[in-house]
């Protein structure tokens, strides 16, 4: 079995390019990539920080259309990871996609969720945040789910626009796999999978080889891979390389004054104290809005094509995403998937940035 070769810290690496950003923000405009051209996504989410932070950057993003939005259970239950995603269209004040509740279990293992990192809520705390008034600074949301469960939803999308429309998951891949399982030939009307997952030359973040979304629901990760549809993973080895210090949300971010600002700064304090806490790092990394990017523009990350496995079964390498990625590979298999390998951190991080500003 393969093991993943230790590398640089990636905290070290983010702060070296955080570093370069510095010297150079203000310097460089980000240009609007394909601005022209609109493409059609559907966004699985299980809604914690990161995820909120993606769905953002996707909603306010012309080169996308957001079909629908579908919730699944991770990084908390679905209930709240959908609760979650009202909240952030009421925050964003624009004309919402539908809302799909989805899973609230993985395939086989039981549900592992993340509140030491995302908060009880999957918004660090932000569901009972206080005025000085004493009332909620963030009420429940108005919006509601369609009464249509997420895994029908995602079937129905991909045959109606077969061919144009593609998925972007930044959650555990649960409702997909149920999707492909009951419809496997409507589901293959999906151009694409960009997929927040994985670790193949990196160490996991949940155990030393697993990475968090492809952990919790491992059999529907290998579902998904066997399924034909063209699958992208944007795995921790690139994710990792493009943070969001505390330095950007006081500095560029909390000044901006709008509703929006205030809520990515609230959103964001708990998950920066996670990282402070575990890894001495004053910041948090961006997983799921590079997922996003590469949506938008497929040039922020170098990929490599290879032939990629999933660790099933129970044990210390639960969730492991096997894939050999050496010049001459030892497998003959032909490659099922393609791996995002090298991220063009700057530019994306300025994208990002130039995004949350409007």
């Amino acid at each position: 079995m393969l093991i993943p070769r230790a590398k640089p810290s990636a905290r070290r690496q983010c702060r070296l390019r955080m570093g370069l950003l510095k010297e150079k923000s203000g310097a460089e405009r980000i240009p609007n990539w394909g601005a022209n051209v609109m493409k059609r996504v559907v966004i699985d989410t299980d809604a914690g920080v990161d995820d909120a932070l993606a769905l953002i950057l996707a909603l306010r993003s012309p080169e996308l259309r957001v079909e629908a939005i579908t919730t699944v259970s991770g990084n908390v239950h679905v209930d709240l990871c959908t609760d979650n995603v009202l909240r952030v269209l009421d925050v964003l004040e624009m004309e919402a996609p539908p809302v799909a509740k989805g899973e609230a279990d993985p395939l086989v293992k039981p549900l592992v969720t993340a509140p030491e990192v995302h908060g009880a809520d999957g918004l660090g705390g932000l569901h009972s945040l206080m005025e000085e008034t004493g009332a909620l600074k963030y009420a429940k949301p108005a919006g509601s789910p369609i009464p249509v469960p997420a895994f029908e939803l995602l079937a129905d999308l991909a045959d109606r626009h077969a061919g144009d429309i593609s998925l972007i998951t930044i959650g555990p891949l649960t409702n997909v796999a149920k999707a492909i399982l009951e419809h496997p030939n409507r589901m293959t009307g999906f151009k694409e999978v960009i997929c927040m997952g994985g670790a193949f030359r990196a160490y996991g973040n949940t155990t030393p080889v697993a990475e968090f979304n492809i952990f919790v629901d491992p059999h529907a990760a290998q579902v998904v891979l066997d399924s034909g549809i063209p699958l992208t993973f944007v795995p921790l080895d690139v994710t990792e390389q493009v943070c969001l210090e505390m330095g950007h949300i006081v500095k560029e971010i909390r000044p901006l004054g709008t509703k929006l600002s205030r809520f990515v700064s609230d959103v964001t304090c708990g998950y920066v104290r996670y990282h402070m806490r575990t890894e001495s790092f004053p910041g948090c990394y961006l997983h799921d809005p590079l997922a996003v990017g590469v949506a938008i523009d497929p040039t922020f990350c170098g990929v490599q094509e290879g032939f990629v496995q999933i660790e099933t079964a129970a044990g210390i390498t639960t969730g492991m995403t096997v894939c050999d990625l050496r010049p001459r590979p030892l497998t003959s298999e032909p490659p099922n998937a393609r791996i995002c390998t090298t991220v063009e951190a700057n530019r994306f991080f300025g994208f990002f940035l130039d995004r949350l500003r409007g």
